[in-house]
């Protein structure tokens, strides 16, 4: 166990959380009605909560906006004149250090989103239209969010490496009326152009109306932004020859160039006045089969939880530069990059490269150029950094960092501790956040003050009852894997599946036996993960249910058995999945990368299971151990064992659209 210094229990907004965290679910309603009390209302609630099963709905009666709470709110305040977006851009690889950079003051992106927001207004989107997102990281996806949210519209963004099929699924889905996407973007040493995937997209589709081009070569219309040229990229003939999109006469549909849309605004506009209960965004996630589930988040309660995790998971007072390396394709580019920062009135960064470009010091670099004060990152990040070791990093001093952040799945004990030695320097607390699209904030999350376990995610929130069940269930004993369900309602929870309320009850409120009790007063949300709890009430995530292998009627997480196998010291990352057997039920594959300058030899398949037994037991002996350069994956990092699994078995791989290629 790891214990926090001193002088960060000093800091901390909260010193004693086993304390806080009994009040608040005794009273979880008056907890969440205090948090609420901290943001902006144009009316009052009349009920904190109504739960009438399957839906729960916060802060009824009360009338709020997102915008009004991120923006609008600090524009009479000093905060007005602090910078609220810090952008930097991919630099050339011949020179690594002249990173493009564009900068927002709070008063600066409240006026840019005013005028995209009134642009879309003259364009016919009103409250409860849907845009659709298809944007790199850069400022304007930020800019379409809050303009869409400003004026009620619901924004879903498509993350801006996904497919044409991926797109067009989304946009028909959602039934869109507008799209806001980029001519071109650097990945890497590449150009892509996400127009190209627009145009294929729209063909056959009725209603969307507008497209909205960023171009970015307009970039240094903002005085403040050093621009990229393409000529420093390959293709870059690809990147020049302007595809004359803007008089498309195949398509119905109208593009136009978001500069000379803005160039035409006001910079001010009014605030849709939104009820609490209000849809705010669709964000889209995958299932593991069948189309993706667009999960559909509120105003009122959603801006709640977000706004009291961020305060409290990050213990954040005011002075922080906040850098979250999602992106907004994805919940914690919504929550954490964005809304959370903003309710928070803190500077939030955003770099659009990937972290071995134009060189594995990248990272590092910007965190003491830019001052970082909190990194929020994901696990498969770390492990893949782990394999450059830990020189790249010894030249850089890292002296800004206060808090570290691991999101996106269970991070293993060893990442944990490179993390911690080499990142944190052994003195900078770890949050292991766990949480979901659906519920749109933390669920299961350490706090500074907090003693940590090295691949724990610690314990509930505050107002979050969470337990692990068996298939009917019933509490699980120390220890033993379960399914983790939560008790209790929480404001930032999702609202329902967009147009499949049957999904919506399937899928979280009728998957153990006790949800199917004929009385639907107790609330239970299935998450669709495995945990266990150990003697001290801290949470360790195994892995999802359907990640579960039952070898001899033991049930065990695919997680656990991977973070066995990378406590070896030469292994720097491995899947494992379960295949038919005649006489287990299932035996054990794994898949398994090293590190770099390591050799693949019988010898080390045999370290490997000797350690997987030790860890785990006898139970869990890997059948078949193969190595592999590379591990199928989603654009967010998460290893995609049903992948695996299915051309092992010979079986339909379902929705590839999250695949990273």
């Amino acid at each position: 166990m790891i214990f926090p210094r001193d002088e960060i229990i000093q800091n901390a907004h909260i010193k004693d959380y086993e304390k806080f965290y009994k009040e608040s679910i005794e009273d979880p309603r008056a907890f969440w009605e205090n948090i609420a009390g901290e943001l902006l209302w144009f009316k009052p609630w009349n009920k904190v909560l109504q739960w009438q099963y399957p839906y729960a709905r916060w802060f009824l009666g009360g009338q709020t906006n997102l915008v009004y709470n991120a923006l609008d709110r600090w524009q009479k305040t000093p905060i007005a004149e602090k910078l609220g977006l810090i952008w930097v851009g991919q630099p050339d690889k011949q020179t690594p250090d002249n990173f493009p950079i564009r900068t927002f003051t709070y008063k600066q992106l409240h006026e840019e989103v005013c005028r995209l927001a009134n642009g879309l207004k003259n364009l016919g989107v009103k409250k409860g239209d849907r845009v659709i997102i298809y944007l790199p990281r850069i400022p304007e996806q930020f800019i379409s969010m809050l303009a869409c949210a400003k004026i009620g519209a619901l924004h879903s963004v498509v993350y801006s490496g996904f497919s044409t099929e991926a797109l067009k699924s989304r946009i028909e889905d959602a039934q869109a009326k507008l799209i806001i996407t980029t001519d071109w973007y650097p990945y890497k040493d590449k150009i892509l152009k996400p127009i190209e995937n627009v145009i294929e997209a729209v063909k056959g589709i009725e209603g969307v109306e507008y497209v909205v081009v960023v171009e970015r070569d307009k970039y240094q219309s903002n005085p403040k932004s050093q621009i990229l040229n393409p000529k420093q990229y390959q293709n870059s003939n690809a990147a020049n020859s302007k595809q004359n999109y803007f008089e498309n006469s195949d398509l119905k549909i109208k593009f136009l160039s978001y500069h000379n849309l803005l160039s035409k605004q006001d910079s001010v506009c009014s605030t849709e006045i939104m009820e609490s209960t209000d849809p705010s965004f669709i964000l889209y996630t995958s299932g593991s089969t069948g189309k993706p589930k667009g999960v559909l988040h509120s105003h009122g309660g959603y801006m709640v939880g977000v706004y009291a995790t961020m305060k409290y998971v990050f213990d954040i007072h005011g002075d922080e530069i906040f850098w979250s390396t999602a992106d907004a394709g994805w919940i914690t580019g919504h929550s954490y990059i964005l809304y959370g920062p903003l309710l928070n009135g803190i500077t939030t960064f955003v770099y659009e490269g990937t972290p071995d470009y134009p060189d594995i010091e990248v990272w590092w670099k910007l965190i003491d150029r830019f001052r970082i004060t909190h990194f929020y990152t994901a696990p498969t990040a770390i492990r893949a950094l782990m394999r450059f070791g830990e020189e790249p990093i010894k030249k850089y001093h890292l002296s800004s960092l206060r808090i570290l952040g691991s999101v996106g799945e269970p991070i293993n004990p060893e990442a944990w501790q490179w993390f911690y030695k080499n990142i944190g320097r052994e003195k900078l607390p770890i949050m292991d956040t766990w949480w979901q699209t659906e519920t749109g904030m933390h669920m299961l999350t350490p706090l500074p003050s907090v003693p940590l376990k090295p691949g724990s995610c610690f314990k509930p929130f505050f107002g979050v009852v969470a337990s692990v069940v068996d298939e009917n269930g019933q509490s699980q004993p120390v220890d033993k894997q379960g399914y983790l369900v939560i008790k209790t309602p929480w404001p930032s929870m999702l609202l329902d599946l967009w147009n499949n309320p049957q999904r919506y009850k399937e899928t979280y409120f009728e998957k153990v036996k006790s949800q199917k009790s004929k009385v639907k007063t107790d609330f239970c949300y299935f998450t669709g993960d495995s945990a266990k709890i150990d003697k001290d009430g801290y949470f360790w995530i195994t892995g999802r249910n359907d990640d579960v292998i039952k070898v001899s009627g033991h049930r065990l997480g695919s997680a656990e058995i991977e973070h066995a196998i990378v406590e070896h010291p030469k292994v720097a990352e491995a899947a494992v999945i379960g295949k038919p057997h005649e006489v287990k039920g299932e035996s054990i594959k794994a898949f398994v990368i090293l590190k770099l300058g390591q050799t693949p030899s019988d010898e080390l398949k045999k370290e490997i299971n000797d350690l997987v037994r030790k860890q785990i037991g006898p139970i869990a002996s890997i059948d078949e151990i193969v190595f592999v350069d590379k591990l199928p994956k989603t654009r967010s990092g998460k290893i995609m064992r049903r992948v695996l699994k299915a051309q092992e078995l010979g079986l339909p791989v379902g929705d590839l659209s999250t695949l990273e290629e």
